[in-house]
């Protein structure tokens, strides 16, 4: 692609996501959203591929359908109270459909099944911004809002969680993988969301840490399936070795970054005295950590067939950046003793 298009396209997806931080009106974020979208639909085609255009066209259609959603909805709420403002959302008929309109946008379970599909037909770099940068300005509406329906964000969460579990467990291919998991980690994020704000904007940020150094892995070996992780020792053998710590912080296991907001979200929904809904989250997380050890055995116990020319490459000089990398596994891998700060933070 051409640098002067990808810098104005990726200053168009920067562009709306900052719209949609700084407003206080319905429509000024609903136009942050739609730029949001317009920018990074040239990204997501940019392969003149059958599946990548088909993930294109599904992906617009999806998004297009939450936007129309999210302003007939603030439209009805300036109809019955009068008002435009984000945080004055008082009537529960268009604060539940906003809410799903948003959970739309993001992949939240029951209304996610566009997510893997369109994950699978986009390259590593375009499928890292769809995982990430895309799910910041939907998550600041979610954040702004009055949410006066507990049970519908509870209800969300938890089939998020059971959804990005169980969908996981049967796939082969890392990007669907990745979009599985990104179900889980969003459900967990809507379980605490009405409680404790600043603990699901903590739980965003080390969902974006650990994602992207996961994505960039795959990218450096170029794999995207379970069967290509077993020729990465050839390549990588380093990144090899520390990438099953980085799946295993993506489950959540101790003493890994990880597990950190999964232990401060239990807490959080045990004194809110809902303990079944804590049991039920602790459980569904078994099955994403399930999923995950799968990428680990098949990354690290699992010799793929190589010929003498196919093993030395880790020995050659490599043109691809790893800073960024090195930076992201760090905190994937080391976080866990600042909780206590992190804690702190999040009194304040």
């Amino acid at each position: 692609m051409n640098p002067y298009i990808l810098t104005s396209l990726m200053f168009g997806l920067g562009l709306g996501t900052t719209i949609t931080f700084a407003s206080s009106h319905w429509l000024l974020a609903w136009m942050g959203l739609e730029m949001n979208t317009l920018a990074i639909i040239p990204l997501m085609a940019q392969h003149h591929h059958p599946r990548a255009v088909e993930a294109t066209t599904k992906y617009f259609l999806t998004q297009a359908t939450g936007a129309a959603m999210l302003l007939f909805a603030s439209t009805t709420n300036a109809w019955l109270t009068g008002q435009w403002d984000i945080q004055q959302m008082a009537h529960p008929l268009p604060v539940t459909m906003i809410t799903l309109a948003l959970a739309l946008k993001i992949g939240l379970a029951p209304v996610h099944s566009w997510l893997p599909e369109v994950l699978q037909g986009l390259n590593l770099t375009t499928g890292l911004l769809l995982s990430t940068w895309q799910k910041l300005a939907p998550f600041a509406l979610l954040l702004q809002m009055q949410h006066t329906n507990p049970t519908l964000l509870i209800t969300l969460g938890l089939t998020s969680t059971l959804v990005g579990g169980w969908g996981g467990l049967n796939q082969t291919q890392l990007r669907k993988i990745l979009a599985y998991s990104s179900i889980a980690h969003l459900g967990w994020m809507i379980l605490v969301l009405q409680f404790s704000p600043s603990l699901t904007l903590l739980t965003l940020a080390m969902y974006l840490t650990m994602t992207f150094s996961t994505f960039l892995v795959f990218k450096m070996n170029n794999s995207t399936n379970i069967n290509m992780l077993a020729t990465s020792w050839a390549k990588t053998p380093m990144i090899t070795s520390l990438t099953p710590l980085i799946l295993l912080s993506l489950g959540g296991l101790p003493p890994l970054t990880g597990f950190m907001p999964k232990w401060l979200i239990l807490l959080e929904l045990t004194k809110q005295n809902l303990p079944l809904i804590a049991t039920l989250a602790a459980l569904t997380a078994l099955l994403s950590l399930y999923f995950y050890l799968r990428l680990s055995y098949a990354m690290t116990l699992t010799m793929s067939p190589n010929n003498t020319t196919g093993t030395p490459p880790w020995r050659l000089y490599s043109s691809q950046h790893s800073m960024l990398l090195a930076i992201t596994m760090m905190m994937t891998l080391s976080l866990l003793p600042l909780t206590p700060a992190a804690v702190t933070l999040l009194t304040l």
